[in-house]
């Protein structure tokens, strides 16, 4: 991504209570000193959005590689609004840079795609060493800080969404049941 992230604008609907804004932030330990500043970034984030400190989790793991696998387990807790998944990979002078990369966003997204719960992406792919700082608070800013911003939108459009009256899903639900009943018999026509 080149430059900085949108900012997050005001969440229209429901938001969390305070109660429940929960969040983790996973961090690779790989390249560790950039990954600190990416979590300093990230907690900057959830103060600023009222998130009490005690209600940010901080999980360490050997890489951006196990991301995925943390954050699986850690959603599968039921205790987190959303989690921010951080590290640093940067192009060595092999291939593995690719892979750890592409395997670190897959699984990241598939969790989030599998468990519904917000889990985002602030890993820095970087060329080399001043370009990760570039995006650890940086000139480009800190992508840390970006991937909590966007755990708490993400978090808050979800609790919009699930705080839609009951009889106003059970009149959609029963709608796209009726269109489907009328696909289905036009089918077998």
């Amino acid at each position: 991504m080149a430059g900085r992230a949108p900012k997050r604008r005001a969440a229209s609907g429901a938001r969390l209570s305070s109660a429940a804004r929960r969040f983790a932030i996973i961090a690779g330990r790989f390249n560790e000193r950039i990954t600190e500043k990416l979590i300093d970034g990230a907690r900057h984030a959830f103060r600023t959005a009222g998130v009490a400190e005690d209600a940010i989790d901080v999980y360490w793991v050997p890489g951006s590689f196990e991301l995925p696998l943390a954050a699986s387990r850690l959603v599968d807790t039921g205790r987190y609004a959303g989690l921010v998944c951080v590290g640093v990979v940067i192009r060595g002078q092999t291939p593995h840079f690719e892979h750890v990369a592409r395997e670190a966003a897959t699984g990241i997204r598939e969790v989030g795609m599998r468990t519904g719960v917000p889990v985002t992406f602030g890993v820095i792919t970087a060329l080399d060493e001043s370009q990760a700082w570039a995006r650890a608070g940086g000139e480009v800013g800190n992508r840390g800080e970006e991937a909590a911003e966007a755990a708490l939108e993400m978090a808050d459009l979800f609790a919009s969404l699930d705080s839609t009256p009951d009889d106003r899903r059970l009149a959609s639900s029963s709608t796209v049941s009726d269109d489907r009943r009328r696909r289905t018999k036009a089918k077998r026509r």
